[in-house]
């Protein structure tokens, strides 16, 4: 399968450990992004997997590349050209203190970059699928023209799209995201967010109180019924993510397709060793579920267990094998080792 994906692979500067900014003499070096974190979750899982972005010429930005290229994402849709990587730093929290992240993306190159640099129609044509999220618009101005062209094109081309609209508040208010992204809504058949992105992005709020750890399935039936209606989903998706600490969630996730509403089975993650990346590797689970299972109810379990596994592993990427989240998702949760 041909899956593209557009947005912005950024250098992640993280403290060691679970050290403190100020405390830290060093970062740790990784590269991710929302798009690029869901192709290589893809390519792992044996797709065609290419990410569509713009990237300096210079040594950072072929790093990113490179990055992409280890995990077999096809970069050929990469432009060349701008002045910076967007860079963001973390800070990983533990126990009831929480992780943060301070961009610094702003005049990043695919923020700059201009719908007329693409060749939509040729990225698009053979294409199977077309994914992004809510934080490429949330650039600038030009990168939400950009992923209007691209959706488009897709819809041009019969592809099927996806978004995860990961509301981000540190790069737009409500009212900007809103304005931008019911706009980009006829364009999408698979919705894909959790309570707050629905909320902040669409202007929905389900009855349930996450931070309560009150995630009642039936909360979210009327809102998925009323987004599908609204906007003409095929498919609405929310994860539901039960915050009990920085380093203990619990993590699940509901479907709707207009006849069925299915909620998956629930995990603990306790510990978790990275969380970031955990929603765009719940993305790539269910695109690859989407396209490869014979129910939508199987697609949600491959997703939801490929995201907890991601919760284990540390960097954006989720680098775990088909076989592997297939093994979680039967119910082999044991960890033990395997020789």
């Amino acid at each position: 399968m041909k899956i593209i994906t557009l947005g912005e692979i950024m250098l992640r500067l993280s403290t060691p450990g679970n050290t403190r900014f100020v405390q830290s003499d060093s970062f740790d070096v990784v590269y991710g992004g929302g798009e690029a974190n869901v192709a290589v979750s893809l390519a792992n899982y044996g797709h065609d997997a290419y990410f569509v972005s713009k990237l300096p010429t210079h040594e950072i930005g072929q790093s990113a590349v490179n990055a992409l290229r280890k995990y077999g994402v096809h970069t050929d849709y990469i432009l060349r050209g701008g002045d910076r990587v967007g860079i963001y730093y973390l800070e990983t929290g533990a126990s009831m203190r929480p992780s943060k992240v301070i961009y610094d993306r702003a005049d990043s190159a695919i923020a700059k970059a201009t719908a007329d640099e693409f060749d939509f129609d040729a990225i698009m044509a053979g294409a199977d699928w077309f994914h992004f999220s809510g934080i490429t618009p949330a650039l600038s101005a030009e990168a939400a023209k950009l992923t209007e062209a691209a959706c488009k094109a897709a819809k041009k081309h019969g592809v099927k799209v996806s978004c995860d609209l990961n509301y981000r508040k540190k790069l737009w208010t409500p009212e900007q995201a809103q304005a931008v992204m019911k706009q980009l809504m006829q364009y999408v058949d698979v919705c894909i967010g959790n309570e707050e992105d629905a909320k902040l992005c669409l202007g929905f709020e389900p009855k349930a109180n996450v931070e309560q750890g009150e995630t009642n399935a039936s909360g979210y039936y009327e809102i998925f019924k009323q987004m599908k209606e609204e906007f003409g989903f095929e498919i609405v998706c929310s994860t539901l993510r039960e915050s009990y600490s920085a380093t203990y969630n619990g993590w699940k996730a509901l479907i709707y397709d207009g006849k069925e509403f299915y909620e998956s089975k629930r995990y603990e993650i306790n510990p978790i060793i990275d969380r970031v990346g955990g929603g765009d590797s719940f993305s790539g689970g269910l695109i690859h579920g989407l396209l490869t299972k014979d129910t939508m109810g199987e697609a949600l379990e491959f997703a939801v267990a490929a995201s907890a596994l991601k919760h284990t592993i540390n960097g954006d990427f989720n680098l775990v094998s088909t076989e592997e989240v297939e093994a979680l998702a039967n119910g082999d949760a044991s960890g033990r080792v395997q020789r």
